[in-house]
């Protein structure tokens, strides 16, 4: 039997392979698997009601629960969180051209002055509350900052949006506005 030689060593060898089915199917499965994970802006809390919870440090208090009735964004975040600092100032301009939102900023800080600090030098004026033990984010299985929970006004989760948007975005704020 002679072979052509191509610039394939192993093309001789290859030749008489064929990607069976089964092969293909198996391949293809880890794909398939990875593409069905639930991240994002669809997390498996979407369409269900918000965790409700309630942070006092002292200063400030959020009680979710009072806010029924609003469409509601609960922002989780810290002052060394560089997409955090860079979407507060949008987060800020949300709150003044829509009063009508309720805007929660929780801190997931550990340094209380580092908190303060911010807020006082930023002249941060939406709701913001310090919980350095995390027992919101905890509830709503936040790991990544920043988080923002679009939540409707009888309380449902209706989005999840991971890292700094621009608030300012017409496809954002005509959400907004259908809710």
């Amino acid at each position: 039997m002679t072979y052509v030689m191509t610039k394939c060593p192993s093309a001789p060898y290859y030749r008489f392979v064929r990607p069976t089915p089964i092969l293909l199917a198996l391949s293809l499965l880890p794909l398939a698997l990875a593409a069905a994970c639930d991240r994002g802006a669809h997390p498996d809390q979407t369409g269900k009601i918000a965790p409700d919870f309630t942070v006092n440090d002292g200063d400030s208090k959020i009680h979710l629960a009072d806010y029924r009735g609003k469409i509601t964004l609960v922002n989780f975040w810290a002052t060394w969180c560089a997409p955090c600092v860079q979407e507060m100032p949008g987060l800020e301009q949300l709150h003044h051209d829509r009063p009508d939102l309720a805007i929660l900023a929780v801190s997931i800080d550990e340094d209380q002055d580092a908190y303060k600090r911010f807020i006082a030098m930023r002249h941060v004026d939406l709701t913001t509350v310090w919980d350095p033990s995390k027992s919101a984010a905890t509830l709503y299985h936040t790991e990544g900052w920043p988080e923002t929970y679009i939540i409707d006004r009888k309380g449902v989760i209706r989005r999840k949006l991971v890292g700094d948007p621009d608030w300012d975005n017409p496809e954002i704020r005509s959400y907004l506005n259908s809710l």
